[in-house]
């Protein structure tokens, strides 16, 4: 059973990062961005967190199909922050590649894989359409920002495929170091709840090839669907 953490609790693990946002200032380093990060943190986890216990009772699959619409339109807007102008046409192509790569696979996982009855489960739907379409957006964001630059000294064809590369090394890299150098956050949480490591590694796996394969359709789509459009307007306004 997982150990209840008291409000409390949670003030002091607040102890050493206060540590070190003091060295940091007395390094004359900047502390404001950092703090500011960090109150954001705290403040949207403890709002999903209690939003969530609301999410999860509701039995509506219109509800949870519409939340689930709005977390991939977040992504698609969240992901184009790397150029200067967010145009319509840009968006779009985010939009669709999320749709077609993370929303496949996580219809393929829930349905196919882990078979959860009602088929719109939030405990399911929510978490991990929020692992895809978070992967999804960074992957996009790289792939943008690589093919923007590489346009400037190759093809388009070269700078797709140099920008494809580009935004599969975190997960690539993510999935070489799982189980040698870290214990992933899922594997962690449900160690911790009691979940024997065997099956909890299980877990993991699962989560990891649908990080992978999500990623890659994502990308891929975004980029074959960015290859066809007006590149010199993206050029000459970024």
């Amino acid at each position: 059973m997982t150990q209840q953490i008291e409000l409390i609790d949670v003030a002091l693990s607040f102890v050493p990062v206060s540590v070190v946002l003091f060295l940091m200032y007395r390094s004359k380093m900047p502390v404001t961005g950092p703090t500011i990060s960090i109150a954001r943190m705290l403040l949207q986890l403890m709002v999903v967190g209690y939003a969530l216990l609301w999410v999860f009772q509701q039995a509506s699959p219109l509800f949870i199909t519409l939340l689930i619409f709005l977390m991939m339109l977040i992504a698609s807007w969240l992901a184009l922050n790397v150029v200067k102008t967010k145009t319509v046409v840009l968006f779009r192509h985010a939009l669709i590649s999320i749709l077609i790569g993370s929303g496949l696979v996580l219809i393929f996982i829930t349905q196919g894989v882990l078979r959860i009855e009602p088929w719109y489960n939030p405990q399911y739907l929510i978490p991990l359409g929020g692992m895809l379409f978070s992967s999804s957006m960074t992957a996009i964001s790289l792939a943008l920002e690589r093919f923007v630059a590489e346009l400037e000294y190759h093809t388009v064809a070269s700078a797709k495929n140099i920008a494809i590369k580009a935004a599969m090394i975190p997960v690539i890299n993510s999935m070489l170091a799982v189980g040698v150098v870290s214990l992933p956050g899922m594997m962690t949480g449900q160690i911790l709840s009691g979940v024997e490591p065997y099956i909890a590694a299980r877990y993991q796996i699962l989560v990891m090839t649908m990080v992978f394969s999500a990623t890659g359709l994502t990308v891929f789509v975004f980029m074959y669907l960015l290859a066809k459009t007006n590149l010199s307007y993206l050029k000459s306004k970024n």
